[in-house]
C-alpha cells in the first residue's frame, strides 16, 4: 500500500546554493555596493545617518532587460539625491499570491507557467549581479525560506510580506540573515504580529534548512538585531495617519524594540492607486520632517510606465509596465524623489 507522494506529480533535482554562487559569483566591486547598503541602512535605521529610506522600484521584476534599464535611471538619480536620500532598487522576483496567479520571476522566468525554477534562480541572480555593478543597492521580499540560500549575498535589504510576518518559519529564517529586515504588518492592517515577529527574530533560534552545499541541516542563528516595521495599510484602509504612527512607536519603544519604521506608500496606503502613492509620500515626509524623525523612509512602487496590466496567455506583455501591482511611471517618481530632496536639503 503507498503511503506517501499521492499527489506529487514530479521531483526534480535542483542544483546547490554554492554552485549557482560557483557560477555566478560576486566581484568585489558588487560585494562593496551590497556590504555599503547594508552599513548606511543600518546607520539610517539606528538613527546615526540621517538620510531618508526610499525603497524604490517595480512591484516584482518580470523583465530584467526592462528592469536594467529602470535601473539605470535610478542609479543616475541616486547619484543626485545622496546626500539626503539614500535609494535602495526594489528588486522583488517571488510574489505571494492571495489564491492563484504569477508566483514570480524565480518560480516562473518564462512568464508561462512552465515554473523553470532552476532558470529562474539563475536569471534572479544574475540580474543581482547587474543592479550591483550600477553602484545600486537592492531589496528584495524573502518568501521561500530556501531562496536566501542562492541569492542573500546580492541583497543589502530584506521584507518579510504582510502573508508571512506571522510565520514561525519566517521569524526563525529572519534571526539568521545578514541584512536589516522590515517585518510588515498584516493584511488586516494590525502591526502587532510584526513587533512579535521583531521580538522573536532577535532571538536565537534552530531550525532545518538548507546548507551551501545543498545539505538539509539544522541551523543555528544568533538572532537579528536590526529589524523594523513596515506599515503597509490593511482591508480595513490605510495605516500611516499620524495617530497610528506614534501608537506603533510607542508600543514599540514599550516593548522594548528599536523604535523605528517606515511605509510603504503602495497597497492599502494608497488603495491600490498608482499614482495616489505621490500624496501618501509627501505626507510621510512631512512627518519625518516636522513630527518625528523615527519614521524614517517610505517605500515606493515603480517602473517605466504607470500602471499595470494584465499578464495574457500566449502574449508579450507591453514593455516597461508591470504585470503585478500598479506602478508609478517613471517621470513622476523621478519629480517625487528630486522634490523629496530639496525639502530635505532646507532643514
Amino acid at each position: 500500500m503507498k503511503l506517501e507522494d499521492l499527489r506529487i506529480r514530479s521531483v526534480e533535482p535542483l542544483y546547490a546554493p554554492q554552485h549557482l554562487k560557483q557560477t555566478l559569483p560576486v566581484p568585489d566591486s558588487v560585494a562593496a555596493t551590497v556590504d555599503q547598503g547594508r552599513r548606511a541602512i543600518t546607520d539610517i535605521i539606528q538613527g546615526t545617518d540621517r538620510r531618508f529610506l526610499a525603497i524604490v522600484g517595480p512591484c516584482s521584476i518580470h523583465s530584467p532587460t526592462e528592469g536594467r534599464a529602470y535601473a539605470e535611471r535610478l542609479s543616475d538619480l541616486a547619484r543626485k539625491v545622496n546626500d539626503v536620500i539614500y535609494l535602495v532598487m526594489r528588486v522583488y522576483f517571488e510574489k505571494p499570491r492571495t489564491t492563484v496567479g504569477w508566483k514570480g520571476l524565480v518560480t516562473d522566468p518564462n512568464l508561462d507557467g512552465s515554473d523553470d525554477i532552476a532558470k529562474g534562480l539563475k536569471v534572479a541572480r544574475s540580474f543581482l549581479l547587474e543592479v550591483g555593478q550600477l553602484g545600486l543597492p537592492a531589496a528584495t521580499e524573502f518568501l521561500d525560506p530556501m531562496v536566501p540560500q542562492y541569492i542573500a549575498d546580492l541583497v543589502s535589504w530584506a521584507a518579510i510580506g504582510a502573508r508571512t510576518t506571522e510565520s514561525q518559519t519566517h521569524r526563525e529564517m529572519t534571526s539568521g540573515l545578514s541584512m536589516p529586515v522590515g517585518f510588515k504588518n498584516g493584511t488586516d492592517g494590525e502591526f502587532q504580529s510584526a513587533l512579535d515577529a521583531m521580538l522573536s527574530s532577535r532571538q536565537p533560534h534552530s531550525f532545518l534548512g538548507l546548507s551551501a552545499e545543498g545539505q538539509v541541516s539544522v541551523i543555528r542563528t544568533n538572532g537579528h538585531p536590526t529589524t523594523h516595521l513596515v506599515l503597509r495599510g490593511g482591508r480595513k484602509g490605510s495605516n500611516y495617519d499620524p495617530t497610528t504612527l506614534f501608537e506603533a512607536l510607542g508600543k514599540m519603544d514599550k516593548m522594548g524594540l528599536h523604535a523605528r519604521l517606515i511605509v510603504d506608500c503602495s497597497h492599502a496606503n494608497s488603495n491600490k492607486q498608482a499614482t495616489a502613492q505621490g500624496g501618501v509620500w509627501d505626507e510621510i515626509l512631512d512627518f519625518h520632517l516636522n513630527k518625528d524623525a523615527r519614521v524614517f523612509g517610505a517605500m515606493v512602487e515603480s517602473f517605466i510606465e504607470t500602471g499595470r496590466q494584465e499578464l495574457a496567455p500566449h502574449q508579450t506583455p507591453k514593455p516597461g509596465l508591470s504585470i503585478t501591482d500598479p506602478c508609478l511611471g517613471w517621470q513622476e517618481t523621478e519629480q517625487l524623489i528630486l522634490s523629496a530632496a530639496e525639502k530635505l536639503r532646507k532643514r
